[in-house]
């Protein structure tokens, strides 16, 4: 444990940090597994769980949890994907 009153409270807000990070990737990721599933179902919804999915992908790019260019690779896969099974 730190003994510097700074240090301590950097690892308070690393924790703080940590966790809002890790609540931001697992509603990413859940996100992500409802649109594949919509997507290999041929479900209803499948272009509104893609539109969900998206919007908490430019989330997680705004927050700084995914780099830009992962982002748009992410993204372009979900739309791909939608694509193919609408033909």
């Amino acid at each position: 444990m730190p003994n510097i009153k700074s240090a301590k409270k950097r690892t308070l807000i690393n924790a703080k940090k940590t966790l809002r990070n890790k609540m931001i990737k697992s509603d990413l990721k859940t996100a992500i597994k409802k649109a594949d599933l919509a997507i290999s179902e041929n479900a209803d919804n499948k272009a509104d769980a893609v539109k969900v999915a998206v919007k908490k992908i430019d989330m997680a790019c705004t927050k700084g949890i995914l780099h830009k260019n992962t982002a748009a690779r992410r993204k372009s896969g979900l739309t791909t994907r939608l694509n193919q099974s609408n033909n």
